[in-house]
């Protein structure tokens, strides 16, 4: 589950991690207000008005309506004035969100943190995540923080070190030093470095994050070490003990199919394809969608029914894959184990005819446990549906539906 950043930052201050602060604000008037609390406490003139979308790349990125940056500095209230004006309601698009972009509903008015000179602050890249090869929590950090923090990876990987940390040990202390030696710092920076990793570490942890990203890391001209950005997603699949950050889940940054899937606990991913396919247990719906492409035709979407298919979840695995105009044809492959067969099959023909107009070729494919007798009932309900028991069958019927 992806967060906002003004969320993740409280989330973070939880943990007695530094962070820029500032005032999620939906709305002109409350950008104005957050604006005066920054000044009073800040006691500068500046402050920033982000753009609070589930995308990187904001300050690259363009409101399509007005052609301002997702993120902007300002210095009295016309300019928050005019920024909150042109941010909030608009499309922003960047480079993580691709053309259609995404609408900003939220901005994040913050303290300035670059008060300084130039000679006195540094920007680094620090982010945690889990390495799924070495079976470990990898540490990622750079001296070369920032918005071009894309292209340091590619055109100089050498500037990204990494530190593997043992979930059953935990960040050792030597670790924590080692990190901080390596970008550079020394005295109260070098120290604030360690606290700070060893705190966002625990964060990380104690959270059950899958990612926490930030960038710029900032040191400022008294060595304190601040998050002015963070990215965080949260383990959906470990949610279920903490219920108060469940609450934080922003569907409206979602894809509307991928919500109204959950809703009937469907494991959906939108494609953009050709063929649809409904299928039970992930291996096989990846199984399925390269035979899909062998075929000739182009998965439409990733949806996995489960275990316990029944006529309620095929009936709403239907709605969700039609409502995708570019589908030329539904491929459902279902392996009998936990579910019969010819309970799948009496749900699809029970689905097909409360949906009606069905206008599209409907591939059914039952393998498994009764699946003669599910081949039988298709075949005899009169509706346009072509059944398969064979895979290579499947093949055949898919090829001959996107032709």
């Amino acid at each position: 589950m992806n967060l906002h950043e003004y969320q993740a930052k409280e989330l973070l201050k939880k943990y007695n991690v530094p962070v820029q602060e500032g005032v999620a604000c939906s709305s002109v008037d409350e950008a104005l207000a957050a604006y005066e609390q920054i000044k009073e406490k800040s006691g500068s003139k500046f402050a920033v008005v982000k753009a609070q979308i589930h995308a990187g790349g904001r300050g690259k990125g363009v409101v399509n309506e007005t052609g301002i940056n997702g993120v902007k500095v300002g210095k009295s209230n016309d300019d928050i004035k005019e920024f909150a004006e042109k941010i909030l309601g608009g499309t922003l698009v960047t480079i993580q969100t691709g053309p259609a972009g995404k609408l900003v509903n939220k901005i994040l008015v913050a303290q300035d943190m670059y008060y300084d000179g130039p000679s006195e602050r540094k920007e680094f890249y620090l982010s945690i995540l889990l390495d799924r090869t070495n079976g470990q929590n990898v540490i990622m950090y750079s001296t070369e923080g920032g918005m071009n923090i894309e292209d340091v990876a590619h055109d100089t990987p050498e500037k990204i070190h990494k530190e593997l940390v043992h979930p059953a040990g935990g960040l050792l202390p030597f670790q924590a030093r080692k990190i901080a030696f390596n970008l550079g710092l020394s005295g109260d920076a070098f120290k604030n470095m360690v606290k700070f990793v060893t705190n966002l570490y625990n964060a990380f942890v104690g959270l059950d994050c899958s990612m926490v990203e930030i960038n710029p890391l900032f040191k400022a001209s008294d060595d304190k070490i601040i998050a002015v950005d963070c990215k965080m997603n949260l383990d959906e699949n470990a949610l279920y003990r903490h219920p108060d950050l469940l609450a934080m889940r922003d569907i409206s940054e979602e894809d509307p199919t991928e919500v109204e899937a959950g809703q009937f606990n469907l494991n959906f991913v939108k494609l953009d394809g050709n063929v649809g396919c409904m299928v039970n247990g992930a291996g096989l719906a990846m199984a399925t969608m390269d035979m899909i492409k062998l075929s000739g035709g182009e998965p439409a979407n990733f949806l996995d029914v489960g275990g316990t298919a029944n006529a309620q979840t095929v009936e709403a695995g239907f709605k969700i894959i039609m409502k995708d105009p570019n589908v030329k044809a539904i491929l459902i492959n279902i392996f009998g184990g936990i579910v019969r067969c010819d309970r799948v099959a009496s749900g699809v023909i029970e689905a097909y005819k409360n949906l009606g107009n069905i206008n599209i070729p409907i591939i059914v494919r039952l393998q498994g446990t009764n699946a003669t007798e599910a081949k039988r009932l298709i075949d005899e309900s009169g509706l346009k549906v072509q059944s398969a028991i064979q895979l290579s069958e499947a093949a055949a019927l898919v090829k001959q539906a996107v032709a």
